[in-house]
């Protein structure tokens, strides 16, 4: 098979960014060179000043099909994917029906994601309060690890565990070498917030944003640090939303326990004193908190306690976010952004003095290494999947509804400025976008740990 060139003069590989060469036979990168020395037989494909990312990987998006496809699907979530320069997602367990808490719901998401997937995917586990004896034959079925929450969901079919439950399930999962993922809110805060609050008004953002409050947040993962330590199993806390974390954090981290972190577009894009009454296109959970946290989780990436960031691409229906009572209370709590989260995130980086580098390391390699695809996701280099992002930093334009390709479109980014376009992805080799359009027949597949096991380096 011929080998193909892809060039430019920022490159973004890991630790730096030049003028280089990827090389890449069928679907993998056989080589990463400085430009000057590409083979004369290669044919080349020069993409100039453009920057060249490795394809993103979201460790943290709800697909929700089977069942609720309604709200999203496989077909629809991964070409909004492709779209945002996403390669590899990581499907969460709990808005599917059924939930994916035993091998057989596993079976049901892999029929209905067949034939349809513009990028590659694996799957979340689910842990819930009654499946301890499906752990076992999920890792068994390719699971990459397992979610959890230590609140209601939202969704009845998906229950909450507590701490006995945990304590139970930890031994099994440090013997499985999969990593925990944990909601981390317990319901004690946010039941007596919301008692002072009946009578508050739900249309304004402030009471949504006093109902879950930080200790609901910081009390949970002083548990999980707790159970870290003692069970030894490893720990990842998703979705971040409060910066009065991090001190706890990094002490965990300082012992050197295996606990690690993600937060989200949303909570390093928005911040709480501008989002208007009513807006409950900005509702989730844990809430955006004010300007002064936002920078804090900032501070908390450029520090290293902050590990990646991962999307939690939730979409809905419209109707179910209260679009026209503007109900906090009732509205559905979830954010889409898989098609604007690199955008999203230059546009907030740079102003930081971030680089590309920050952003490959923090949404390509980090997810892939907690997915256990290191050796195959996540950055441009020898081995990898030719999975590669053409990305246009200079570009400046606002959102549109066109821009979304996910399901419903509706976001709160609608005619935002941004900087930095996606402007073509491929995957293993082949482009799957290309300047709003998609000119290949869907192609991803599922990847399993075993899967990147069998074919080491």
């Amino acid at each position: 098979m011929a080998v193909q060139a892809f060039t430019s003069s920022r490159v973004v590989v890991p630790g730096k960014i030049g003028a280089f060469a990827v090389l890449v036979e069928g679907e993998q990168i056989v080589g990463v060179v400085p430009r000057k020395d590409i083979p004369l037989s290669v044919s080349v494909t020069d993409f100039g000043d453009l920057a060249i990312l490795p394809g993103l990987v979201d460790s943290h998006i709800h697909i929700n099909e089977p069942g609720r496809t309604e709200w999203e699907g496989f077909r629809t979530a991964t070409r909004a994917a492709a779209a945002g320069g996403y390669t590899m997602l990581v499907d969460m367990p709990l808005n599917c029906v059924p939930a994916t808490t035993s091998p057989e719901a596993l079976e049901a998401k892999r029929k209905a994601a067949q034939g349809q997937c513009q990028v590659d995917w694996a799957v979340w586990g689910g842990l819930v309060a009654d499946n301890l004896n499906q752990i076992a034959p999920l890792v068994s079925a390719g699971v990459s690890g397992f979610k959890c929450f230590l609140i209601h969901p939202g969704i009845d079919e998906f229950t909450m565990v507590n701490e006995e439950q945990l304590r139970k399930a930890l031994p099994k999962l440090k013997k499985s070498g999969l990593p925990l993922l944990v909601h981390a809110e317990l319901p004690g805060p946010i039941a007596s917030a919301t008692e002072g609050l009946m009578q508050a008004d739900w249309g304004a953002y402030k009471t949504y944003l006093k109902s879950r409050p930080d200790e609901a947040e910081l009390n949970a993962i002083e548990l999980m640090v707790s159970l870290c330590e003692e069970s030894g199993c490893q720990i990842h806390v998703v979705h971040l939303s409060t910066a009065k974390a991090l001190a706890m954090l990094q002490d965990a981290k300082r012992r050197g326990l295996p606990i690690t972190v993600e937060t989200c577009p949303h909570y390093l894009h928005l911040c709480s004193e501008e989002i208007p009454n009513g807006a409950t296109l900005n509702k989730c959970a844990p809430p955006i908190r004010n300007r002064e946290n936002r920078e804090a989780l900032w501070q908390g990436l450029r520090e290293g306690i902050i590990d990646l960031v991962a999307t939690d691409h939730s979409p809905c229906p419209p109707a179910m976010k209260q679009l026209e009572r503007g109900d906090f209370r009732s509205a559905w709590g979830g954010i889409p952004s898989v098609s604007l989260a690199l955008s999203l995130m230059w546009t907030e980086a740079r102003r930081r003095g971030f680089s590309l580098v920050d952003i490959g390391r923090w949404m390509a390699e980090g997810p892939a290494q907690l997915v256990g695809m290191r050796e195959r996701k996540g950055r441009l280099a020898a081995g990898f999947n030719a999975d590669m992002v053409v990305f246009d930093p200079e570009s400046e334009w606002a959102v549109t509804a066109a821009e979304l390709h996910y399901r419903h479109a509706i976001s709160p980014y609608l005619g935002k400025r941004m900087r930095g376009k996606v402007l073509m992805t491929f995957l293993r080799g082949t482009c799957v976008y290309d300047k709003g359009s998609f000119p290949n027949q869907p192609a991803g597949r599922e990847y399993t740990r075993e899967t990147f096991a069998a074919h080491p380096n």
